[in-house]
């Protein structure tokens, strides 16, 4: 038993430490998940630390880049290839990707991959249609889906510094944290007018706006496959929610995504707002990415529900 508890600690540090299959228990690994529900009440401490203004700068650019870095690059680049980019760019957003502490590009592409192949279907691992509440949380807190099914994802396994980083998928966060704490102390110290402070900082830079991303990014798998409308016919329960799009920078038109998954952009038409696309579109005229994926005009307006889309 001791064994076994202490091979879940090293586990928090060292991912390689666990091993699961798919015929491994649903249960919630309440040890394993301990750092989980430590973030949300660390958020508290806002009590002892408050606030100012430069720290609620720093937590809405902390939320917004690493945003950024989940729906362009997790989701649309590594999950489904929708543009291409250099290895060092690769690297470094699966780097930023993980400071938003939801653990490696290859894990998290792998599930997602298996998400869409069997999209609201049994094998589907968060599907509302199993509990709202699994769908937004359960479904990664289990140990039965720990462990990074890697048959889904052989084009990302070649890349050691992707392994290395989903290997030890903690690290990240935690230098992320700590250089929030750094970046306040030396605020306090320089700029003192500035009232801010290490503690301060790594609250509202870390904490706070990590749980907000966390949970926000959560609610394109629940929220958005039970509220919503229907623009395409598919075969699942993906809807188009504006709200969802708002907080996550375009991945709320997901009955869009479902539709058509490969194209970078995901809201469709000019009145759905995606953020992360028209970063791509920059970031494609710097040269920094390329061949992004366009939404074919015969797959635009295939199996649209209301052709007042079209207006």
């Amino acid at each position: 038993m001791l064994k076994a508890h202490f091979s879940k600690l090293l586990s928090w540090f060292d991912s390689s430490n666990i091993t699961a299959s798919e015929n491994t228990s649903e249960a919630i690994d309440w040890l394993r998940v301990i750092p989980f529900i430590l973030m949300h009440l660390a958020c508290l401490l806002v009590l002892v630390y408050g606030w100012s203004p430069v720290a609620l700068w720093v937590a809405l650019f902390s939320y917004l880049i690493r945003m950024f870095a989940i729906t362009a690059f997790y989701h649309r680049y590594f999950s489904h290839k929708a543009f291409k980019t250099s290895r060092a760019c690769q690297f470094l957003f699966a780097l930023l990707g993980a400071t938003a502490t939801q653990r490696g590009a290859i894990w998290w592409a792998a599930h997602h991959r298996q998400h869409h192949l069997y999209s609201d279907q049994d094998k589907d691992i968060h599907s509302p249609r199993h509990g709202f509440w699994w769908s937004h949380m359960g479904w990664f807190l289990c140990l039965k889906n720990f462990t990074t099914r890697e048959r889904y994802v052989r084009d990302l396994i070649k890349f050691p510094e992707l392994r290395w980083l989903d290997r030890f998928d903690i690290l990240i966060p935690i230098l992320y944290g700590i250089s929030m704490w750094g970046f306040g102390f030396w605020l306090s110290i320089s700029y003192p007018e500035l009232h801010t402070s290490g503690g301060q900082m790594i609250v509202w830079g870390y904490f706070i706006s990590t749980i907000a991303l966390i949970h926000c990014t959560l609610c394109v798998n629940s929220l958005a496959h039970v509220m919503g409308s229907k623009l395409y016919i598919t075969n699942d329960d993906s809807r188009n929610n504006g709200l969802v799009a708002f907080l996550t920078l375009g991945e709320g038109w997901h009955n869009n995504h479902h539709h058509y998954p490969v194209s970078a952009r995901q809201g469709f038409f000019w009145w759905e707002i995606d953020v992360s696309y028209y970063l791509l579109t920059l970031m494609a005229y710097l040269g920094l990415v390329w061949d992004l994926q366009p939404i074919p005009v015969e797959r635009l307006r295939a199996n649209l529900i209301s052709q007042e889309a079209e207006r």
